[in-house]
């Protein structure tokens, strides 16, 4: 018995049941003609869930927030030409951070490359710089062999993006005309329709990282010789959205060794139930303090997750001769300095309960020498200092709002940081609490662009509370992004700190350069931001002081709309504090001697 199909629909509705079957559950698709089968086949299958947006550039940046905070693979659908290029910026970040995407790009046939064809590019590996995996699908065609090696792509793709290689992927769909399900293109045996159907049956056993004998692997041994060697150790916990175990796993191992933890505002280490013992926060202070740095140097380093943010602390790194060890899941290297002996492909909280175990097992004791007690005594006293100066500090200032945010935060809350500045200040002041709250971020790349929509993106799974915290560039730059909130009444309370143009820019030698610095760096845009909030549905409110910021923020939270918190500021007299922190922790330190 043979059936009608269109073969571009029956192709792609194979490819999507087989996605979906691999753990596939959210599509972000871009309105387009030449990937109509591929939105059709998405649109039309009930077990996954579309996001329509007409801006590729946000439609691949929510996608990057669904797949952080989803923790599984989303698909892109675009059409082709230069659509395919708005995916880019995402794709990066994504590549960067390891983020799993399945990016789906249609394309002409061959036929049409390189004649002028209307809306064609040469899309063959466009990402090949920043993506994990490629292939070119090729034409649909409706026999067994390749409706066979659709799915198995299907497959591959999630494997690819989420195991061997975690991050995106691309696949590029080559289709002919017609796309439309009732133009009907071929008659088929019904056995393709069973083949096309059925569910690749698989049994793959994948080796579980807990059941190494990791004890007798050579690199293991050789960190735990340092180790147990080293009289001055540090832990540096990196940005990261670490196994929930790592935290606490993380903690012992500090106290087995006596190793204090330095915790980037972007490890989560600063926030939830775990133990905050040898949790050092405010390195940024004495880190800056040259008497300290001079005198106070370690002599191993465990770097767990990604590059660090702080600028004290790499320099301070930078300064040490210490052999420094970076242990991640893939064996990444995040070491700018160059200062790195080796890079451990070994997940971090299994590392630390493993090297816990063994210097229990050889009854290692830690040394008695203060290095512990002098890292805690020095994170005290430049917290006491960022008290009296940054947290007592007058509306508005840019510094003292991160605190303020945090104390607002309910407990199991998201929070997504923007780039510059934002995650600059979150990094340096946020303060210790154990308040649950998840932070996200795109450090990847560190661009401001697509911030709103990863932001979005993130929001848009459940009913969590989420906050996005971001600057006025980063805003400007995603405003596209917005129609997402509108559109899918994602509940996002967006703080906006609105200091008119690059304020990043005044902490840079250039800065001193007058009329060139303001035009051409600092480049003030000058916008009401009101309008555009307006514009796209969303709530807006200027704040004026911090007791408004409070109740304003309370009532944005419990209203579950969209809802804009704009902050004026000015750069200049922000960086000015900050300074004045620096400086006062210099003299303490100084004058101390510890």
């Amino acid at each position: 018995m043979k059936i009608k199909i269109n073969r571009n629909i029956f192709w792609t509705e194979t490819f999507v049941r087989e996605l979906i079957v691999s753990g596939v559950k959210y599509a972000c698709i871009s309105p387009g003609s030449r990937n109509t089968p591929l939105t059709l086949a998405f649109a039309n299958n009930k077990k996954i869930k579309s996001f329509v947006h007409i801006d590729e550039r946000s439609c691949a940046f929510f996608a990057l927030g669904l797949a952080k905070v989803s923790a599984s693979p989303v698909a892109i659908v675009c059409t082709s030409g230069t659509a395919t290029a708005e995916l880019y910026p995402a794709i990066i970040e994504a590549y960067q951070q390891r983020v799993p995407l399945i990016v789906c790009t249609a394309d002409r046939p061959p036929e049409l490359l390189d004649v002028g064809a209307n809306q064609t590019i040469n899309q063959n590996n466009l990402y090949k710089n920043h993506i994990r995996w490629f292939v070119d699908v090729g034409l649909p065609e409706p026999i067994a062999r390749r409706i066979k090696h659709i799915k198995v792509l299907a497959r591959r793709a999630v494997y690819e993006s989420t195991v061997r290689s975690k991050g995106p992927v691309h696949l590029n769909f080559p289709f002919r005309k017609p796309f439309e399900p009732d133009a009907l293109t071929d008659e088929v045996e019904k056995s393709l329709i069973y083949l096309a159907d059925s569910i690749i049956i698989e049994k793959k056993y994948f080796f579980k990282e807990d059941e190494r004998d990791v004890f007798s692997e050579k690199w293991f041994q050789e960190i735990f010789t340092d180790l147990s060697k080293s009289k001055k150790g540090l832990i540096i916990a990196g940005p990261e959205n670490y196994n929930p175990n790592f935290h606490r796993n993380c903690v012992l191992l500090s106290e087995k060794l006596g190793f204090p933890v330095i915790a980037d505002g972007a490890s989560q280490l600063r926030f939830g139930l775990h133990s905050k013992e040898n949790i050092i926060s405010n390195f940024e202070g004495f880190l800056r303090s040259k008497y300290f740095t001079r005198k106070f140097k370690p002599d191993l380093i465990l770097h767990f997750g990604r590059t660090i943010t702080s600028k004290a602390l790499d320099e301070y790194l930078e300064s040490c001769t210490a052999k420094r060890y970076m242990i991640n899941e893939f064996g990444d290297w995040f070491d700018p300095s160059n200062k790195a002996a080796a890079s451990f492909a070994f997940k971090p909280y299994l590392f630390c309960q493993k090297m816990t175990e063994y210097l229990n097992r050889k009854n290692f004791k830690p040394k008695e020498n203060g290095w512990l007690e002098l890292f805690k005594k020095a994170d005290a006293i430049s917290g006491k200092i960022k008290c009296e100066v940054i947290d007592r500090a007058p509306f508005p200032n840019e510094s003292r709002l991160v605190n303020e945010l945090i104390n607002l935060i309910p407990d199991n809350s998201r929070l997504m940081i923007s780039n510059s500045m934002p995650i600059r200040d979150f990094d340096y002041f946020a303060s210790i609490t154990e308040r649950r709250i998840t932070i996200f971020n795109n450090r990847g790349a560190s661009g401001i662009d697509g911030i709103t929509s990863t932001a979005l993106g993130i929001a848009a799974i459940d009913s969590t509370p989420t906050i996005l915290l971001t600057g006025d560039l980063a805003f400007y730059h995603d405003l596209n992004g917005l129609l997402a909130a509108n559109k899918y009444k994602i509940p996002l309370v967006t703080i906006l700190i609105n200091n008119n143009g690059g304020g990043i820019f005044e902490v840079l030698p250039i800065a001193k350069y007058g009329k060139v610095f303001k035009e051409y760096f600092i480049a003030p845009h000058n916008l009401n931001f009101l309008p555009f909030v307006k514009a796209y549905g969303g709530k807006f409110n200027q704040i004026k002081n911090w007791n408004e910021f409070r109740t304003v923020f309370a009532k944005a939270l419990s209203s579950r709309q969209f809802h804009v918190l704009e902050i004026k500021t000015d750069a200049v007299r922000s960086l000015a504090l900050r300074r004045k922190y620096w400086e006062l922790v210099n003299n303490e330190f100084t004058m101390l001697k510890l």
